[in-house]
């Protein structure tokens, strides 16, 4: 056969691929890139470092929690349960 140009290799591997799969990449929506200054770039990834390591101590702690069988009650030392028990008596 003749040889093909890249163009016609490229439609041929696209349509072969359109045959195996009905998979295709989503459309682009994002924005240009953008440049960053040095600051800006180091801001970011400590603002991201800060936040996946405050995720990563909520999931350890919720993860012990589950481990331990840990319950939190709600506590009212002053409220309804305390006034249960006691008396109420008339001064006069």
């Amino acid at each position: 056969g003749s040889p093909l140009t890249a163009e016609e290799r490229r439609l041929r591997d696209k349509k072969h691929l359109n045959d195996i799969t009905a998979a295709h990449l989503p459309p682009l929506h994002h924005s240009s890139t953008k440049m960053l200054s040095i600051q800006e770039s180091i801001a970011i990834q400590i603002q991201q470092k800060q936040a996946y390591e405050a995720m990563q101590a909520k999931l350890a702690a919720q993860k012990l929690g589950e481990r331990l069988d840990i319950k939190m009650l709600k506590f009212e030392p002053e409220g309804k349960a305390s006034m249960q028990y006691r008396e109420v008596r008339d001064e006069d």
